[in-house]
């Protein structure tokens, strides 16, 4: 059973309200006077942690949208919960069924494998036209051109990243699309609020961890729904960011050059604050990096890593981030993690206030999963009896989700968590074509494995996690209908659609 959640959403929030009479910009809805959404998500942070910080006093500016704020209970994240499902869940209002994102990192019976490796060792195939294949499917930082480099190896200049830095050659591909390659937007089968805003003439704006969460535009070519899109890779090397100073006051040139954002607990609000300054911009009537003028968008947004971070780094020294108690309470770098992103929401408040905006702008407070358990004494580590165990035993996994294929190259490292350590996942090289792995039975078509962010929403909200124990192979498969994939058009949205 999954937990509910109540949180505050700054403001309340209704999707339709910003759909258009006609397609001129001047025309949108404006219903009590809103003419813009500002969506937040602090992925990872749950109702529990908003409580807490109100009540301890260390997130001001929360506590100040709350008291005139709406607060959304009765919810539940995604289910299974975590950024992909849970980001669409927010743009789309669909469940993963509907949508089709199960997981960064899922199993398809209907594509074809990427024409080359991806960076995260996804083995690159043969597509196979006009017939069901059968592949992984990837979207996360291993389709960059380069993962190691903040922009993702796209053509981009200063601290930025976008669609650009995704290389086709690692997408999978659609075998009834003369094997193209199917990018984010056209991988899930719905539309999504960016799209009816855009098809009304609306400006439309985001910023996220990924070139892959363009996903937000939904059916488009090369993401059109979204007018100006932010991607500085979380998962990429650490570099000196001259010039820059998160909310609460690091400057991001000294920081320690040294793994990726998210392996240090100061160094990822650095990286957030990239995508604050993004907002910033667009608030102040900018492009993303503050070059250019532009319309402030009808629809903006981004989301926070640090708290995610906070809840589950291990540094090399043992400093554990999350909680010290069943009560929520955070350790002190969780603690600083929700501080800054409670300060640089701040400075968000502040340049609406300056614009004149604040009182036509609808904000809206949640995440896009939870983190679990918070309670750290019921975290129990599944080793060999996990549920990528068994269903490897019994040939319902293909080669490369299964735990018992050899792994292509090195041994499989470990991931240190606030809650455990375990074998991180790791992608394997097929011994046969993937057209030949044994099928799931349809009982198992939706089938996740408990994993982390092990919790879901189809609401705005902060949520709560189920406790559930941790697999040690976090990335068991999900499967979809082959019926459910050739029906779904390449460019343009299929079945559920948002009312205008």
């Amino acid at each position: 059973m999954f937990k509910k959640s109540n949180f505050v959403a700054a403001i309340a929030f209704a999707i339709p309200l910003l759909a258009a009479q006609d397609g001129r910009p001047e025309q949108l809805n404006d219903r009590n006077g809103i003419r813009r959404v500002l969506l937040v998500s602090i992925d990872g942070m749950h109702a529990l942690d908003y409580l807490n910080c109100r009540n301890g006093g260390y997130c001001p500016n929360l506590t100040a949208l709350g008291k005139t704020g709406v607060n959304y209970t009765q919810t539940s994240t995604s289910r299974p919960s975590d950024s992909f499902p849970g980001l669409m869940a927010l743009v789309t209002g669909g469940t993963p069924k509907t949508v089709g994102a199960f997981y960064d990192v899922a199993y398809d019976r209907v594509l074809a494998p990427p024409q080359n490796t991806t960076g995260n060792g996804l083995a690159g195939g043969v597509c196979h036209a006009g017939v069901a294949n059968g592949t992984t499917t990837e979207y996360e930082e291993g389709v960059d051109i380069d993962q190691s480099k903040l922009s993702g190896g796209g053509p981009y200049t200063g601290f930025d990243g976008g669609i650009k830095s995704i290389d086709p050659t690692k997408l999978p591909r659609d075998p009834f699309n003369n094997c193209a390659p199917l990018y984010p937007w056209n991988f899930i089968r719905t539309n999504t609020i960016y799209g009816v805003i855009h098809a009304a003439g609306g400006y439309t704006a985001w910023s996220d961890k990924h070139a892959v969460y363009a996903a937000v535009s939904g059916p488009s070519n090369n993401a059109a729904n979204v007018d100006d899109y932010c991607a500085p890779d979380v998962n990429s090397n650490v570099i000196p960011l001259p010039g820059v100073t998160t909310a609460d006051g690091i400057n991001c040139t000294t920081i320690t050059v040294s793994g990726a954002w998210v392996d240090s607990f100061t160094n990822v609000k650095c990286n957030d604050q990239l995508k604050v300054n993004s907002i910033l911009n667009e608030i102040n009537g900018k492009t993303h990096l503050g070059t250019s003028k532009a319309p402030v968008p009808n629809i903006f947004g981004m989301n926070f890593q640090a708290v995610s971070v906070g809840q589950k780094l291990i540094t090399p020294a043992g400093v554990k981030g999350g909680y010290t108690d069943a009560a929520g309470n955070p350790t002190p770098d969780m603690k600083s993690a929700i501080v800054y992103a409670d300060a640089a929401i701040g400075q968000m408040v502040e340049a609406l206030k300056d614009q004149g905006l604040l009182q036509t702008t609808l904000i809206i407070i949640t995440a896009k999963h939870g983190q679990s358990p918070v309670d750290t004494h019921r975290f129990t580590p599944i080793k060999s009896t996990s549920p990528a165990h068994l269903l490897g035993a019994a040939g319902l996994l293909p080669a490369s989700e299964s735990p018992y294929t050899p792994v292509a190259s090195g041994q499989r490292k470990t991931i240190s968590h606030s809650c455990g350590s375990f074998p991180a996942p790791a992608f394997r090289t097929r011994s046969e074509s993937w057209r030949r792995t044994p099928r799931p039975p349809e009982s198992a078509r939706s089938f996740t494995g408990p994993r982390l962010k092990r919790c879901s929403t189809r609401a705005v909200c902060l949520r709560t996690t189920h406790a559930l124990p941790i697999s040690s192979f976090s990335r068991t498969s999900a499967w979809s209908t082959p019926e459910a994939r050739r029906s779904r058009p390449s460019t343009e949205a299929s079945r559920t659609t948002i009312p205008t």
